[in-house]
């Protein structure tokens, strides 16, 4: 019944720096979460070169039968991205928020290292209920 499977942030280089699964169904190993990750940040990158608009920001939204992928990209290049149920609704909304978790538990701690990979309890504590918050709204619908 979860609108949101999973949730992945990628650095500006590409590399996996968070993953949370939030599914029952279909879980990934962490292999498999790392090689989608690449996939994602490469896809993303040709297609903002193939793309006829000038300055686009490349893939927004992925959608397949089974799923939807929604990403944000931040100014400096990190992308958050989450996979969700088909037809979820507001999912810009959320990923900025998740950005905004992310900027205030994870870039002004001062023990996190830049593009190294998120073990931020504050930021884990925030981002849970900021999904169950996010669930909530999406089956009160």
């Amino acid at each position: 019944m979860a609108a949101i499977y999973s949730l992945y942030i990628i650095n500006k280089s590409g590399g996996l720096i968070f993953y949370k699964d939030y599914g029952i169904q279909g879980r990934m190993d962490t292999n498999d979460s790392l090689r989608l990750a690449s996939l994602w940040h490469s896809m993303h990158a040709i297609s903002q070169q193939l793309s006829p608009i000038p300055g686009c920001s490349g893939i927004e939204l992925l959608e397949a039968d089974t799923f939807d992928l929604h990403c944000f990209q931040s100014l400096t290049g990190t992308k958050f991205f989450v996979v969700s149920e088909p037809g979820t609704q507001n999912m810009e909304n959320l990923l900025k928020h998740i950005y905004e978790l992310y900027t205030d538990y994870v870039l002004k701690n001062p023990f996190y290292e830049m593009e190294m990979p998120i073990r931020c309890e504050l930021f884990d504590i925030n981002l849970a209920q900021a999904i169950q918050k996010d669930r909530v709204s999406y089956l009160g619908r």
